[in-house]
């Protein structure tokens, strides 16, 4: 079956959509792709020999170890750290020999050190949502015991009998790495940024507001150096107009003049308690230089993933995620950080074209319950939040620069839904056609939408 026809948004014109959009598709199929997939359903097919259940922790592991028919063949402590690692490859070697392929390991987290070095090891690792296993563990302790020593029993038994249920890990590229890396260090120091702004805004509104007439928030260069020049409302009404000049040139700003700045500045301060004024002023000078760090380290990052994302988009070779990066830069409504969060967060989803994952994972597939013939469909929470955010900016970008995404938007609302729930309909589709895109690796071309 094709992957969009499992949608319950799936239609014809779907269908059309999909074949108008991809006509310049490839004839190739990538050798890359074709191993990928051969190896995840050796590794889903594969009668392993030997199971291991690892209970993660941030200092110790607990491991646990039974063959094929659920015998128990040992259980050890592991340090967290290179000792510990090489202690661990050793010791499952000894139950597995050179026969890395016939051990299949559990666990609940997709990434780590931990993770890492035993895919390198060439053992076949799967990770399962703590959700489900929460679940698993009540078949062995109806009561709620736990301890993890039962724990990793749990996830190795589960592995041997439920291996449907986990994922398979996938390490990816060096270079994907990085994009994830630079990618969240561009949110994080955002978040922080946006809390120093706050910060002023509350300090300016208590014993300064002149400084909100000429910005509404205090995001902006030029007005930290304004403030840093006249820190007090007293001294900004004695401040030259040359030094004003100055500063609106060195920043080019054109939309308030010298005069109009001297003006508001020169207004009548607020009266404050003796100390006031100066305490708060001096809370604001302490902060001005830290907010001017934020702001030159998130540029500088944002230019890091700007580049990184050029090189993805151009590079020559096989490598999916190179092909891939192009194919999302050339969507409406795709820009550089959306584009970075899906190729960084769901790269495994992408890598091995699992539409129905990407849904699932981006929180655009809704969770649908039925009893009789009763049926509700609910917003999924269980989901990457990063990428659930990435999608919604997405669908809202096009809904502004794409006609056709614009008119599913607009049915959407007509029909009763709300704006969050027609941007994750709208983000639905948008799914659709960018795996139709990715499985023929053809760009988006908007003459062959408006065709559609």
């Amino acid at each position: 079956m094709h992957p969009a026809s499992g949608s319950p948004f799936f239609d014809k014109s779907r269908g059309e959509l999909r074949r108008h959009l991809c006509l310049s598709a490839s004839t190739g199929t990538d050798s890359r792709k074709r191993q990928v997939g051969i190896r995840k359903e050796t590794a889903l097919q594969t009668d392993f020999q030997w199971y291991v259940g690892i209970a993660w922790a941030s200092k110790k592991h607990r491991i646990y170890v039974m063959d094929a028919q659920g015998k128990r063949l040992g259980h050890r402590w592991i340090d967290h750290d290179g000792k510990g690692m090489k202690e661990l490859v050793d010791w499952l070697h000894t139950f597995c020999g050179d026969h890395h392929e016939q051990m299949a390991v559990a666990i609940e987290v997709p990434h780590g050190a931990l993770v890492e070095t035993l895919v390198e090891q060439h053992f076949a690792v799967f990770s399962i949502n703590p959700k489900q296993l929460d679940r698993f563990r009540d078949r062995y302790s109806p009561a709620g015991a736990k301890d993890d020593e039962r724990d990793a029993m749990v996830l190795d038994d589960s592995l041997r009998t439920d291996r449907h249920c986990f994922r398979l890990v996938r390490l990816a590229p060096a270079d994907i790495l990085r994009l994830r890396e630079l990618s969240r260090l561009e949110e994080s120091l955002g978040k922080q940024r946006q809390r120093l702004e706050n910060q002023l805004w509350d300090l300016a509104r208590r014993y300064y507001p002149q400084l909100l007439q000429l910005c509404s928030t205090p995001d902006e260069p030029w007005l930290w150096d304004l403030w840093e020049a006249a820190p007090l409302p007293a001294q900004a009404a004695q401040l030259s107009m040359s030094k004003i000049t100055r500063i609106l040139k060195q920043h080019r700003i054109r939309r308030v003049d010298t005069a109009e700045v001297h003006q508001i500045l020169a207004a009548p301060a607020l009266r404050l308690a003796p100390g006031a004024a100066e305490a708060a002023s001096e809370h604001a000078l302490v902060l001005l230089p830290v907010l001017r760090l934020l702001h030159r380290q998130e540029a500088e990052v944002i230019q890091r993933v700007a580049s990184l994302l050029e090189e993805l988009a151009t590079a020559e070779g096989e490598s999916n995620e190179h092909r891939d990066a192009a194919i999302l830069l050339s969507l409406p409504g795709v820009g550089r950080k959306v584009t970075a969060t899906v190729l960084s967060e769901a790269y495994q989803a992408i890598a091995e074209r699992d539409y129905h994952g990407f849904r699932q994972q981006g929180g655009v597939a809704p969770v649908t319950r039925r009893s009789g013939n009763k049926t509700v469909r609910l917003m999924r929470y269980a989901c990457s939040y990063r990428l659930r955010n990435a999608m919604h900016h997405w669908a809202a970008g096009s809904m502004l620069k794409d006609p056709r995404s614009q008119q599913i938007y607009q049915q959407k609302r007509a029909a009763g839904k709300s704006h969050s729930r027609a941007l994750r309909g709208l983000g639905d589709r948008l799914v659709d056609v960018l795996f139709s895109m990715l499985r023929h690796h053809a760009v988006f071309d908007p003459q062959r939408r408006a065709a559609a």
